[in-house]
């Protein structure tokens, strides 16, 4: 029996989830012919067959995590295992693959006082147990404790695994909460002469790459490990958008070469791609700063968080009419507020202030 292992997706992307198998045990396929559609943190992807056979054995169904390198799909008969051409390691043929929540493995956190039988049973009621509070002696969670919460959890609805998207939003923000020493100024913008435009991120965008001409350092990725950065020269934008999946960070690759019409063209046709889910890992990976417009749904001033290796992010608010004073007099104009978070690691405080005040500059131009 040959096992072919999931590959890589990405670029190094730990995992991904079944979504539909095209296949079942006993089909005859054709090499290059779709197996399997899989979700990965940026995409879904159609897994071709890397061999003519037939189709033995499926490792998993739609909605199981499948980590890369491990078994996906099995070809040909029973018997000693081959490498089907793109195998990562090899593993001896069983009837049945055990999940790994089936053996408690997520219930070894060493601050968790608990007995086998009593993280057994927190396995079966799927309760995590550093949720449990313990009235055992000294720390012990009880049987008790564990039914406590199983009967808590159950009255407010079943959890919901986060996949996909999420799951890749949740990993990523962690990471950036654990490295990131993050920092951030706020500033606001006249825009009194851009109202009339259904669409201001296009010039957001425009404005951002002003930022980063006046201050290269922001265009940049920090590598925490060799303690060192690269100021890159092309930009690379990552545009946070928002979909019922989750927060898709979609890359621009080198917007600096656009005018504000080629930068409207290519963000339509972006999002036209994450709606319809057509839109390809690569378009998702390698942004060197990031703009988050989220005023477009709510909210005047936030604190965006920073992504690793990437340096800084500019968020853009919800713009308000405001009485401002203009050469001594009350009036009103259009404002746009602005935060730009960013790693203080790589970045100062002056680099980041002059980035903010080249934004503003291109954004208030004939204002």
């Amino acid at each position: 029996m040959k096992i072919f292992n999931l590959p890589d997706l990405g670029e190094g992307l730990p995992d991904a989830e079944i979504v539909e198998w095209y296949v079942k045990p006993g089909d005859e396929i054709e090499q290059g012919q779709a197996m399997v559609a899989m979700e990965t943190a940026k995409a879904i992807i159609d897994i071709p067959a890397p061999r003519t056979g037939r189709v033995n054995r499926l490792f998993g169904k739609p909605g199981d995590v499948i980590e890369t390198g491990k078994p996906l799909i099995a070809f040909g008969d029973e018997g000693e295992l081959v490498d089907a051409g793109t195998v990562v390691g090899e593993m001896e043929s069983t009837e049945e693959v055990i999940p790994e929540q089936a053996v408690g493995l997520h219930h070894s956190a060493s601050n968790v006082k608990a007995t086998p039988a009593v993280r057994a049973l927190a396995n079966r009621m799927e309760v995590e147990l550093s949720m449990v509070t313990p009235s055992g002696h000294d720390g012990l969670i009880l049987g008790d404790d564990v039914r406590r919460v199983a009967r808590i959890l159950a009255d407010h609805g079943k959890m919901e695994a986060l996949r996909g998207v999420r799951r890749a939003m949740a990993r990523n923000m962690a990471q950036a909460h654990a490295e990131v020493a993050p920092a951030t100024i706020v500033d606001d913008a006249d825009i009194t002469h851009l109202q009339s435009r259904a669409d201001i991120t296009p010039t957001l965008i425009h404005a951002l790459v002003a930022g980063c001409r006046a201050e290269p350092s922001l265009n940049a990725w920090y590598d925490s490990h060799a303690n060192g950065r690269r100021v890159l020269e092309r930009i690379h934008l990552g545009i946070a958008v928002d979909a019922p999946q989750g927060l898709f960070v979609a890359v621009m690759k080198d917007i600096h070469e656009d005018d504000q019409q080629g930068i409207a063209d290519r963000l339509l046709a972006l999002k036209e791609k994450i709606k319809n889910r057509s839109i390809k890992p690569a378009e998702l990976r390698g942004n060197s700063i990031t703009l988050s417009n989220y005023g477009a749904i709510g909210g005047r001033y936030a604190s965006p968080m920073v992504l690793p290796p990437t340096v800084a992010i500019l968020g853009a608010g919800k713009s308000r009419d405001e009485v401002v004073a203009r050469d001594g007099q009350a009036v009103i104009r259009h404002i746009l507020p602005l935060a730009l978070t960013f790693d203080h690691r790589a970045v100062t405080g002056g680099e980041a202030a002059r980035f903010l005040k080249a934004v503003i500059e291109d954004l208030q131009q004939d204002s």
